[in-house]
């Protein structure tokens, strides 16, 4: 049963360990919600997440902000988005108060070091399952390739990327619904 204490608990405890930014958390709330709770299926996941990411904002408030309310409405998105935040706020807080005892720390910088790589994982393996999710096959395979080498190679805007994108898939829905016409 999701109430609001309970979304708010979730993730407060996604949000404690979600080292790395908003991206280290889908595969979290992906587990939580699709999997666990089954109380979102994975094409809602793959949709709200979609959506988290195209308008302005923060990835980790925007998800918690659309699974809350897919869930409970805006009290549910009120109470995500604080759960989310709540744990950050209290350890930047603990940081910005004992940071100057241990910035030089040689075991904390090696921890540090260390958890670099996790990061990378935990923002890699939401890519696959988006992947899986978007059913890419053999011949649509290539379009996120370009996307991303465009974006990492040629400096193109992610914003371009996206509008192209939507018109591609408007212009290819249009396509389709006039082959299915004849």
């Amino acid at each position: 049963m999701k109430n609001y204490l309970e979304l708010l608990y979730i993730f407060s405890k996604i949000g404690l360990f979600t080292i790395g930014g908003g991206y280290a958390m889908v595969p979290l709330i992906q587990k939580e919600f699709v999997e666990r709770k089954k109380w979102i299926t994975n094409e809602e996941f793959v949709d709200l997440l979609a959506i988290a990411q195209t308008v302005p904002g923060i990835l980790a408030i925007n998800m918690a902000i659309f699974v809350g309310y897919r869930l409970k409405g805006w009290k549910g998105a009120v109470a995500t988005s604080f759960g989310t935040a709540l744990p950050s706020f209290i350890i930047i807080l603990l940081i910005a108060m004992f940071f100057t005892s241990f910035k030089d720390n040689e075991t904390v910088i090696k921890v540090f070091k260390g958890i670099r790589p996790a990061v990378v994982a935990l923002i890699a393996a939401p890519c696959f399952q988006m992947a899986k999710s978007a059913k890419l096959n053999k011949k649509t395979f290539i379009i996120p390739v370009i996307a991303t080498l465009l974006i990492w190679l040629v400096h193109v805007s992610p914003v371009y990327i996206i509008i192209a994108g939507g018109l591609g898939g408007y212009l290819y829905g249009r396509l389709n619904r006039k082959e299915d016409k004849k």
